[in-house]
């Protein structure tokens, strides 16, 4: 990679190429409130209860979730950016967070039909559906981060 910097002498350019072919990791925060029940349909009230606790309330329950999306990739020389988190930020609000907030993930969440409504399989679902439009963005998706409360999270960073 060759520095597009014009003042650049040769060695300069050597140590700009160096400095911009490194790896780096970015992270937009974003957050939600949905509700959801872990339990399965086949299974008694009483073995739902055993396994799920109190998730398996059958009026479904709410979380308040803390969404860290990060992203990896090389600075681009120009800029200085892995990418522009205005457009992370809008694409992570139009793909993920319109689409849960207030929400119940059992009914209302189109890619969570037919799914079992755990933290561990939403955060899957979130990666695959961001997926295809970080790589738009000309960086890598690199992790997903979900905190269910601020003691319990997943964190998912792909197959």
């Amino acid at each position: 990679m060759w520095c597009k910097i014009p003042w650049m002498t040769y060695y300069n350019a050597y140590i700009c190429a160096n400095y911009y072919n490194k790896m780096i990791y970015v992270t937009r925060k974003e957050h939600f409130n949905a509700a959801h029940k872990v339990w399965r349909a086949e299974w008694s009230d009483e073995k739902n209860t055993a396994v799920f606790g109190k998730c398996a309330n059958k009026n479904w329950h709410g979380h308040n979730y803390d969404l860290y999306v990060t992203i990896k990739g090389e600075p681009n020389p120009e800029t200085g950016f892995v990418a522009d988190l205005k457009h992370l930020s809008k694409l992570i609000k139009s793909e993920i967070i319109e689409v849960l907030d207030h929400r119940n993930l059992n009914i209302d969440v189109p890619f969570m039909q037919g799914k079992m409504a755990s933290t561990e399989i939403l955060a899957i679902e979130i990666w695959k559906q961001l997926l295809p439009h970080i790589v738009e963005l000309g960086c890598n998706l690199h992790s997903i981060k979900l905190y269910e409360t601020e003691n319990n999270f997943v964190e998912y960073f792909g197959d």
